[in-house]
């Protein structure tokens, strides 16, 4: 398995919230300065297509952090659907990760990368590499949970299946924490029809993955169900009032 690395952009200008606002499946208005949070850039059907972190400085500059594989490609289409907008994307170069909280920072200095990926797959903190890229929709993954997807923002890029699947239905699949034993799986691995790996790393006697699986499939698969914490724990469907 090859090293995780992570890739640093910085958007700045005048239309940088404006035009994230329209990507991406969090509210960047709403995102209080100084905060980091991880959310995602849609494709039409929903799934999400490029994951990362994102700082809100100010409403004019934000940092961009996502997996070094996934950074050319996601680069790429800010120019594209920004090329008429007042900011501009500059690669800031390699940064680190490490767990604040329930969420995950970035500095210059370096960390225990695979220290963080253990604590981050226990936590819940499921990310989006070249591999897993429109595989998953933002509910399946929780990201509602982590403060990373807002339901009643307005458009964005795949807002309309999005939006359907949360307020008038409910997914069959969604984010579990499991351990199971032998080979690490990798990435986008499906241990079953109804079972594909999100992430993954080895522990003592076999390996921790978060996945996204229909609930009574664990079970049948061997797979020992952990606890994850308390704020995503519960049913992902919408709340009905």
């Amino acid at each position: 398995m090859s090293v995780l690395t992570f890739s640093s952009f910085t958007l700045n200008g005048v239309d940088a919230q404006k035009f994230l606002q329209g990507q991406v499946t969090l509210n960047a208005e709403k995102l209080a300065e100084g905060t980091t949070r991880y959310t995602g850039i849609c494709n039409l059907k929903g799934r999400i297509q490029f994951g990362f972190w994102l700082k809100k400085n100010t409403a004019e500059s934000f940092d961009i952090i996502t997996t070094t594989d996934l950074a050319e490609e996601l680069s790429k289409h800010i120019k594209k659907f920004g090329a008429f907008s007042k900011m501009k994307l500059e690669d800031t170069g390699v940064v680190y990760p490490s767990i604040e909280g329930n969420h995950t920072v970035f500095a210059t200095a370096e960390t225990d990368v695979i220290a963080w990926q253990l604590q981050a797959i226990e936590s819940g903190q499921a990310w989006i590499e070249t591999a897993t890229s429109a595989l998953f929709q933002p509910q399946e993954m929780r990201l509602h949970q982590r403060e990373g997807v807002h339901y009643d923002k307005g458009c964005y890029l795949g807002q309309e299946i999005v939006a359907r699947l949360w307020f008038k239905a409910k997914p069959k699949s969604w984010l579990h924490l499991v351990q199971g034993t032998g080979d690490v799986p990798a990435s986008a691995t499906q241990l079953s029809p109804n079972t594909t790996v999100v992430n993954s790393i080895g522990v003592d006697g076999g390996y921790k993955a978060l996945v996204i699986a229909k609930p009574e499939v664990l079970v049948e698969l061997g797979l020992t169900v952990l606890d994850l914490p308390e704020a995503l724990n519960g049913d992902v469907a919408r709340p009905q009032s």
